[in-house]
Order: C-alpha cells, then sequence, then structure tokens
C-alpha cells in the first residue's frame, strides 16, 4: 500500500472533528512529500533538530507538531516556526517556551501532557499539578503561550479496558479544564490521545486528535 493510500484509509476512518497529525519522525523527506502531496498538512516530529531540518526543506504551508519529550535547551530552534508542541510537562518548560515565543514575536499554542498511563517511563502532570500550574501567578502572566489542551498517552497494552479507562479518565479531566474560564492563554479545545494502535477507542472516548505513524508510513 502506497502512503497516499494509507492516508485516504485513516482519513475516511476519521470524523469531521478529529484532527490528524501524520508522525513523520525518522522518516525522510520524500516520504514526507509523499504525504504532502496527497494533502497532509500536519506532521509530528520528537526531535527538534530533525523537525527544524524538515521546516528547511519542505513547503512552509504545514503545521509542525512537536510530539516528543522537549528539553528546555532546545525550545529556541523551534520557536520560529512550531504550531503546536504536544508534551508541556512542566511551568519550567512552559516559561522557556513562552521566553522564546516572545523572542520571535509569536504565541505558541501548548499542549499540557497528563500522565494517565501506569507506566513510570511516561512524562506527565497528575491533576493536581494540573491545576497548580494553571494558578500559579506565574502562568497567569504567560502572553506568549495559549495552552489549547492536554494530551496523554495509554499504557502499551493490548488490554483494551485498560487503555479505555485511561483514555475516559483523561476525557472527564479535559472536561473539567474545558469548563474553566477561559483566557488569553488558556482556550482548551483540543485532547490529543490515541496512536495507529489505539485512535478509535480514544476518538470513542473523545479525543479530537489523534498522532498515527507507521499506519501511514509503514513499520520500519
Amino acid at each position: 500500500m502506497s502512503i497516499q493510500n494509507n492516508l485516504s484509509n485513516i482519513k475516511a476512518t476519521l470524523p469531521p472533528h478529529v484532527t490528524l497529525v501524520a508522525v513523520s519522525k525518522t522518516w525522510p523527506v520524500p516520504d514526507l512529500m509523499e504525504a504532502y502531496n496527497a494533502g497532509q498538512r500536519i506532521f509530528g516530529e520528537n526531535k527538534i533538530q530533525e523537525m527544524a531540518d524538515k521546516y528547511e526543506q519542505m513547503p512552509k504551508d504545514i503545521e509542525w507538531h512537536m510530539i516528543g519529550h522537549v528539553q528546555t535547551n532546545k525550545v529556541k530552534y523551534m520557536a520560529p516556526f512550531v504550531s503546536l508542541v504536544h508534551g508541556v510537562d512542566s511551568l519550567k518548560l512552559l516559561a522557556e517556551i513562552n521566553k522564546q515565543a516572545k523572542k520571535n514575536g509569536r504565541v505558541i499554542d501548548c499542549l499540557l501532557q497528563m500522565h494517565i498511563a501506569e507506566e513510570d517511563t511516561k512524562f506527565g502532570l497528575d491533576e493536581a499539578e494540573l491545576n497548580e500550574l494553571l494558578a500559579s501567578a506565574e502562568f497567569k502572566q504567560m502572553e506568549n503561550i495559549k495552552v489549547t489542551g492536554l494530551m496523554g498517552m495509554a499504557t502499551f497494552t493490548d488490554d483494551e479496558a485498560q487503555i479505555k479507562k485511561e483514555f475516559s479518565n483523561l476525557q472527564s479531566v479535559f472536561k473539567s479544564l474545558a469548563g474553566k474560564p477561559t483566557t488569553n492563554n488558556l482556550q482548551p479545545t483540543t485532547l490529543s490521545m490515541g496512536m495507529s494502535g489505539d485512535y478509535q477507542l480514544a476518538i470513542a472516548c473523545g479525543s479530537t486528535m489523534v498522532r498515527i505513524g507507521s499506519s501511514i508510513f509503514g513499520n520500519r
């Protein structure tokens, strides 16, 4: 199956309100261009340097999403162009994105990453930490970021009930966040959860953004 066919098959299964992020990490530019020529405009990378290199080489109407764990010292390299940062898991990282966005005269959209999996290896905030961050004076003063929602990754398991429970927990946190008064830097409309193996379950649990790589580009 070609990348173009894979993309149209996946898009045919997505409701209109769900955004598809094509996870293009480690794939070369010609493969991304095949997806681009088939109409895909949102790509997700997990290494800032690789994303910056691809940004330089590819059309400028692409939205680049940073979906990996972000080190604060690398934020400056993506600040001029990144559209959405998925994995923001600390006030310190948010402050750095805000600082670098300001230098570039931009407002950068961010998703706060919630820890929903039972694995210790996944990064993220718990609900108490989320509320503490949003209530902090430092967050309220940030003018160059906008928190547009939440992101979470389920446990890597074949146990569908377990995954569903984790997605449902994240959806309820998102609902309570979406119920808060919006401000310039808090406008939660996006719930990013679901990857190649579990995106249909994620959508059933309220996801509005899915990150799909291997089902589009194939397996490494």
